[in-house]
């Protein structure tokens, strides 16, 4: 069931694919209708909402404004049918998280734990996603929630909370570099290093200061599965990089885990921050608003530990 407007429905749908074609199979409707409806709301609001090229529509920036709004209006509309189907009311206790690897890994399990401990009815649907694709999903009303790396400011979505992580080198126990307070990159770039693959916030700022530096790296491993990156490193085959979020503990037992933590010391991985992030100008339900409060005092409080 659709509570939007007809034609803001069709507009969303056109903005997402950039056709009418493609919008048009996806709703399953004729590609008319929707062209029609698409005229009908340029004809009430007054402006173009597309430039129309020959493959393909794109947004002018009225219709970029316009999509912010017929985003959050879907979100809304869809929690409101929940609410009215389940008999909830405004109280909706399901929460939808969107992180990237590093954050499902050990900051959201934590925080949502500890969430249930003082709200036990409260459930969570954790997605481990790409970074770019963590920030779609909240922009678009598929997440309550992204837990993401970005570089600099975001203007498709509210940020909440946004700190600097610093970079570690994980290390096996013993290796030469496990009893240092900290590790500079050419230093680093002397070792097998198991890298992020390339698009990732980490491997293009670990590239960008191996190319300031002047080094040459030959990656021993490339992988986007940290899970595999740690059972490297433990098993002998190298050095990896991990954000050190701090959280939950800042200093973790090398005993239980098989690894050193190493901070790495290079001034272009201040560019990264780890960002939490909702939706502009709409107003989470009660869980997913207390669940974001917890998540951003995580956050800091990993900050302040540094």
């Amino acid at each position: 069931m659709q509570l939007m407007p007809v034609s803001l429905a069709y507009f969303l749908e056109v903005a997402r694919t950039g056709a009418v074609s493609e919008a048009a199979q996806n709703l399953r409707v004729a590609p008319s209708a929707i062209s029609r409806q698409i005229a009908k709301l340029e004809a009430g609001v007054g402006v173009p909402l597309f430039v129309r090229h020959p493959r393909g529509m794109t947004l002018t920036d009225a219709g970029s404004r316009l999509l912010v709004h017929a985003r959050r209006s879907e979100a809304e509309s869809s929690a409101l049918l929940t609410e009215l189907r389940t008999g909830s009311g405004a109280d909706v206790r399901s929460v939808t998280v969107a992180c990237s690897e590093g954050f499902a890994r050990r900051l959201v399990p934590h925080a949502m734990a500890a969430f249930r401990q003082d709200h036990p009815d409260v459930t969570f649907r954790l997605d481990r996603v790409p970074h770019q694709e963590a920030t779609r999903r909240v922009a678009e009303g598929i997440a309550d929630v992204a837990v993401t790396y970005a570089m600099g400011p975001r203007h498709d979505v509210r940020v909440e909370c946004a700190v600097v992580v610093q970079m570690a080198a994980i290390v096996p126990s013993g290796h030469q570099l496990a009893d240092r307070e900290r590790v500079g990159l050419a230093e680093l770039c002397a070792y097998p290093l198991a890298l992020a693959p390339a698009g990732t916030t980490q491997r293009d700022l670990f590239d960008i200061g191996v190319q300031l530096e002047g080094l040459t790296v030959r990656p021993a491993l490339v992988c986007d599965a940290m899970a595999s990156k740690y059972e490297f490193v433990r098993s002998g085959g190298g050095i990896a990089l991990v954000g050190d979020l701090g959280v939950p503990d800042p200093h973790p037992d090398p005993a239980a885990e098989g690894v050193v933590y190493v901070p790495l010391d290079h001034p272009v991985f201040r560019r990264r921050e780890a960002q939490v992030q909702t939706m502009l100008g709409r107003q989470l339900p009660w869980a997913a608003t207390e669940f974001t409060g917890l998540l951003v005092s995580l956050l800091r409080r990993s900050e302040s530990t540094r």
